[in-house]
């Protein structure tokens, strides 16, 4: 068990643009310095939506993960994998299929949504159906404690601690129950058995949360016990079942205000979208290029930041002072549209340049990118396997 593990993915949509970096790889690079962190491609998912287009998905992964690293994930602080390289998904989805109601799926708010957003596809599918719990399994599988979401993925986190919840419930009967807990509580020594006794009692008659973390921290830093002994005592804690699989819990993430070139969300379906590492004469075109206050028509007409779209990128890329000077500027008419773009450009262009510098190793030498994946493929499976251990032994298939 890790209570701090953090786990994430992305589909491989290619080259990543500003909005992904803002929008989530940034909390990641933060992340991956306070918690074990595991990030993958969910290249199965996918297949979810576009199951007719196989042939770009390669390409996609390479041009996506060495975004990845040139935004600052760091291989050395974070494991990174391809979703298919580590078939325990698969397995682990299919179990969980097993007890997982249909109903729960069905209504999972993006759902629908999608089905609206992609009319133009054929999502009538088991697959589409199923990637809320194939999703769920991504996140079970690695016991994780945190799932970095925005409030529109909030749901998705929300079934994977019901589907848990739902598994602990019918697998975690273990024979001999009792006794086993009596015995790893033993395994605490007498002080620190004696405070867990007391930390679920508080949980258990007055529904005190602060316990139940105090709980599952105690028992986190106890080096005398095994993972069996851990999850009994875990499950024991909140109830009366082994814990099998942990129930996570979703990290919101600050929403990316980070608007395209016209103003709407940036999107490479929308056409408005600046890459990571695109050319800076494309990237000063693209925003000198971009519409501003329509109230705006001559030089000397004073207009209002408000309404115009590159007084968003300021808010994301400039200082202070910079948006003083923007606005006293823009509704005097003391500077025109273009003197307004130019500390954007300049800003944009800098943290390009890191990011650029940090991917071209990558870029020169492709075979370091499938190194740092295959060796993260490798540590992920071996976490899998000690999952997939116990899922088999609860659901009877550890038979030989």
């Amino acid at each position: 068990m890790s209570p701090e593990r953090v786990v994430s993915g992305m589909r491989p949509t290619g080259a990543l643009h500003l909005g992904h970096y803002h929008g989530a790889l940034k909390n990641w690079v933060r992340l991956q310095s306070e918690h074990p962190c595991l990030f993958f491609v969910a290249d199965w998912h996918a297949l979810t939506t576009h199951y007719d287009s196989p042939e770009v998905i390669e390409q996609n992964i390479w041009e996506m993960v060495i975004d990845w690293l040139a935004a600052g994930i760091d291989p050395s602080q974070s494991i990174l994998f391809i979703q298919s390289r580590v078939p325990e998904h698969a397995e682990l989805h299919l179990l969980l299929s097993m007890s997982t109601p249909l109903g729960w799926l069905e209504r999972v708010p993006t759902y629908k949504d999608q089905q609206e957003k992609l009319a133009d596809r054929d999502l009538a599918t088991y697959g589409f159906l199923g990637y809320p719990l194939l999703q769920a399994a991504d996140i079970l599988m690695y016991r994780a404690a945190w799932v970095p979401v925005g409030e529109d993925q909030v749901p998705h986190v929300e079934l994977t601690r019901e589907v848990a919840r739902r598994f602990n419930h019918l697998f975690g009967r273990e024979p001999g129950f009792e006794e086993k807990v009596k015995a790893a509580i033993g395994k605490l020594g007498g002080k620190r058995g004696k405070q867990y006794v007391e930390l679920r009692t508080r949980y258990q008659e007055q529904g005190d949360e602060a316990a139940l973390q105090q709980g599952r921290a105690l028992i986190d830093e106890a080096g005398s016990l095994g993972l069996a002994d851990r999850e009994r005592l875990i499950g024991y804690l909140a109830g009366s079942r082994r814990m099998i699989l942990s129930e996570p819990q979703a990290l919101l993430t600050e929403a990316s205000r980070m608007p395209g070139i016209d103003g709407h969300k940036m999107s490479k379906s929308y056409g408005n979208s600046i890459a990571m590492r695109e050319d800076p004469a494309s990237v000063t075109k693209k925003i000198r290029t971009m519409p501003t206050d329509p109230a705006r028509v001559r030089r000397t007409d004073p207009g209002e930041p408000e309404r115009c779209p590159v007084w968003q990128l300021h808010q994301v890329y400039s200082t202070e002072d910079t948006r003083q000077w923007v606005q006293t500027g823009c509704r005097s008419a003391g500077i025109g549209c273009l003197d307004c773009k130019q500390p954007v450009i300049d800003a944009v262009v800098a943290e390009q340049q890191q990011f650029l510098a940090r991917a071209q190793p990558f870029v020169d030498d492709p075979a370091l990118v499938r190194s740092i994946i295959a060796d993260g493929c490798d540590k992920a499976r071996r976490i899998a396997h000690e999952t997939m251990r116990d899922v088999r032994e609860v659901m009877g298939l550890a038979y030989r």
